[in-house]
This record gives structure tokens, C-alpha cells and sequence, in this order.
């Protein structure tokens, strides 16, 4: 155990009372300063997904839901309810954020990136439109002016950015949304956002533009490009 540190706490009388009712109810603790420690431990446990916490209402809840789903048969279930239910009967609360990694984890995508991905959907959706419907002389100006290949969208880097990755594949595969990009990989194998960025910033005012059948021109795919790098 590292070094204890004291600390001066004011609490006020109802918050005073639960901590009673606490170590009345639970019987885990011998003073209200070993309350206030085991308490703490277990808010910073659930916050930082290290451990689940359950209500009494949550445990009685979960043990009707098992006794429906054993009552109905059902079969090969995402839950292992047999498995939570031993969690809570030994009290091993740690365990569920060790078996089911993807269920208890405190990621959250940021708004932010949510956006910039979104943009970055938007765009290159128009530019891969476009370029459909470019003439055969444009299109060859087009590989000229991008080292002989036509643009696509790449995707995001799985190692870098995978959570810009991750965003981008929810929108298309499981949204619907950007229909274009369904079955794309979405790893660009190398970093593209800062890229992408920059590019749909320089879009923006051109995108008030577009829609009603009004398309990219190859000249404002080419200056695009060119932001890009």
C-alpha cells in the first residue's frame, strides 16, 4: 500500500445519516472513516469501469430476467446470465468488466470527432459523385493532377485514428448513412484526419453551393487535392 494521506472532510447531517444507513445496512464497515473510504473506492471503481455496481432493485430485476430466459429456453444468448448471476451472488463485481470488455468500458466518442467524420463523409460522398460524372477528359485531368489514380475516400487509420475509424464504420454499416462507403474497409493504413480536416474546412464554403444537381467541377476537385496534401 502507498503512503496514506489524511484529509479534513465537512459533510452535512443527510449526507452524515446515509453513510449510517450504509454501514447499518451493509455491515462492511467499522467506523464512518473506513465508510467513506470503502465508498469512494467503489464510486472511482464504477466510474473508471474497473467494477459494476448493482442496486438491490438492479439485483432483483437481473434474477427475474435470468428466471424468464431459463423459463422460455431461450438459447445462445449474448448474456452469460448464469455468469452474472455468480458475480453478484459472490459479490465479484470486478469480474463482468473482465468478461465483457465490450459491454463495461468507459470510452465515449467525442462530439468533436463525431463531426469531422460526418464532414468528411459528406465531402468526399460529393466528390466521389462527381467524379462519376466527369467527362472522359476531365477524368484523365483529374488522374493527372493526383499522380495517375482517381481519388477516393481511404478511410482512417486503424492505429491511430481507430476511433475515427470506428465512428465511420457505425454511420455507414449500421446507421445507413452514406450508403456509398458500405463494404469500404475504412482503414486508410496511414494517418488521414489532420488531412481530411483541412480539406473539409476548404469544402464548407463550396458545399452551400452543391445539391439541386449541381455537382463538383474538376478544377474544384483538383484545388481540394491540393489542401488535402
Amino acid at each position: 500500500m502507498g503512503k496514506a494521506e489524511r484529509l479534513e472532510l465537512r459533510l452535512d447531517e443527510e449526507l452524515v445519516e446515509r453513510i449510517d444507513i450504509w454501514m447499518n445496512e451493509t455491515g462492511q464497515a467499522s467506523s464512518r472513516s473506513d465508510a467513506i473510504r470503502q465508498l469512494v473506492d467503489i464510486g472511482l471503481g464504477t466510474m473508471t469501469g474497473k467494477s459494476i455496481h448493482l442496486t438491490d432493485g438492479d439485483k432483483l430485476n437481473f434474477m427475474m430476467l435470468r428466471d424468464i430466459m431459463k423459463h422460455l429456453n431461450i438459447k445462445n444468448a449474448e448474456t452469460d446470465v448464469d455468469f452474472v448471476a455468480e458475480t453478484i451472488y459472490g459479490g465479484h463485481y470486478w469480474a463482468p468488466t473482465w468478461e465483457m470488455q465490450g459491454l463495461f468500458h468507459t470510452h465515449a466518442d467525442r462530439p468533436a470527432d463525431v463531426t469531422l467524420v460526418v464532414d468528411t463523409l459528406d465531402m468526399w460522398d460529393f466528390i466521389e459523385s462527381s467524379i462519376e460524372k466527369l467527362t472522359p477528359e476531365e477524368t484523365e485531368r483529374l488522374k493527372a493532377a493526383n499522380h495517375g489514380y482517381l481519388p477516393k475516400f481511404a478511410g482512417f487509420d486503424g492505429n491511430n485514428e481507430s476511433s475515427l475509424m470506428s465512428i465511420a464504420r457505425f454511420l455507414v454499416e449500421k446507421m445507413d448513412r452514406f450508403s456509398r462507403f458500405k463494404k469500404r474497409d475504412f482503414n486508410s493504413h496511414s494517418p488521414t484526419a489532420a488531412r481530411y480536416s483541412r480539406m473539409s474546412k476548404a469544402f464548407q464554403p463550396i458545399r452551400a453551393t452543391l445539391g439541386f444537381g449541381r455537382d463538383l467541377g474538376v478544377d474544384q476537385i483538383i484545388e481540394l487535392l491540393k489542401v488535402e496534401r
